[in-house]
């Protein structure tokens, strides 16, 4: 029996168009060839450096927002938090796995410092009351979460989501996670420079461009047009 999308709820049409449009988009990937290369920061000795892990649904978007941001040298998008080893998308996507995707950045804090980070992440990023979704993906693998590598950023990020929660930024609570970085997998490589590779594929269009735009327009003294690398070691 073929079932009629128009007797379903709006909200239900959504998600599955959106899924529609993740697949659509990763079907292009696959059948295209000779992507192009994105431009590449120059590289930055390792003993400045430091790594975070944020997670604010689909990575797509999140990884191409830290990639623009100045003082940022790789944005990697991945899983963390879960307890299987080496996921893939396939497995992470059943939300059976407790991982998040998620992006991993190295950044360099002598130009742009983790407090910075997370005020681009809550801003232009992701919307950190949505509870285990991000817009149209529902499930707990676009939840929002913060995974801090040493005490210093745990402290931090503690402290910003706290006075975030309490300015009045936001009509509701702020939901995000933080926890322990304990292991990070890169995705697949066909995720990788996603939103750089296909700017025109719908789904980049309608939820992830806008987040870029927003990132020039209110954070303009950040944003640069030389992409970080998508390091994958």
């Amino acid at each position: 029996m073929v079932r009629d999308i128009t007797r379903l709820p709006a909200s239900r049409i959504i998600i599955m168009r959106s899924a529609l449009l993740r697949a659509a988009a990763l079907l292009a990937l696959a059948s295209s060839s000779a992507l192009a290369a994105p431009l590449q920061v120059a590289a930055v000795p390792a003993a400045r450096l430091d790594t975070a892990v944020f997670a604010g649904g689909c990575f797509w978007g999140v990884q191409a927002v830290f990639q623009h941001v100045k003082g940022v040298v790789s944005a990697t998008s991945g899983y963390a938090g879960g307890t299987v080893a080496s996921p893939g998308y396939e497995a992470v996507t059943t939300g059976r796995t407790g991982h998040a995707e998620a992006v991993r950045v190295v950044f360099d804090p002598s130009t742009v410092s983790y407090t910075t980070l997370l005020d681009v992440f809550f801003t232009v990023a992701h919307n950190p009351t949505e509870l285990n979704r991000q817009g149209p993906d529902v499930g707990t693998q676009y939840r929002s979460a913060l995974f801090f590598t040493n005490p210093a950023q745990h402290a931090v990020a503690a402290k910003f989501v706290s006075m975030l929660d309490k300015s009045g930024r936001h009509k509701r609570p702020i939901v995000t996670q933080i926890s322990s970085l304990r292991t990070f997998y890169p995705a697949e490589a066909y995720h990788q420079d996603y939103a750089t590779r296909n700017p025109q594929a719908p789904y980049i269009v309608y939820h992830d461009a806008p987040k870029l735009e927003a990132l020039k327009r209110e954070y303009s003294a950040l944003w640069t047009d030389k992409l970080a690398t998508s390091a994958m070691r």
